[in-house]
């Protein structure tokens, strides 16, 4: 199984955003979406196919990104929850969260500001 980086970038997003989040979580085992626009998928399918599924929601001025990565990456301000793909008689004990890896923070939060 390889772990994808999918990014896009719509020139219209409120036309087809939803249809293309549908369409990644649908495209491998697991998948993950640290950003608005940028989602990792764990799938056996080669990069060309995932394009193939994806460039049919996307309009001639949309940007798409695939890539093959490691599993590990350096996050700031976000983190990586990953999710099964849900599948019809997959028994999951109630969830479909696999893993929630959250680091310890760095140095305590300040204290929210008063006003006077």
């Amino acid at each position: 199984m390889r772990t994808y980086l999918i990014s896009y970038d719509l020139a219209r997003p409120l036309r087809n955003k939803h249809v293309i989040a549908q369409e990644i979580m649908t495209l491998g085992e697991r998948w993950a979406r640290p950003l608005e626009q940028t989602w990792y998928v764990s799938a056996y399918d080669k990069p060309e196919a995932i394009e193939a599924r994806l460039a049919a929601l996307l309009d001639t001025d949309d940007g798409l990104l695939i890539q093959q990565v490691e599993d590990e990456a350096v996050l700031t301000n976000t983190s990586l929850r990953w999710f099964r793909q849900r599948r019809p008689g997959l028994d999951l004990e109630g969830t479909n969260v696999i893993a929630f890896p959250a680091p310890p923070p760095a140095q305590p939060e300040l204290p929210f500001a008063r006003a006077s």
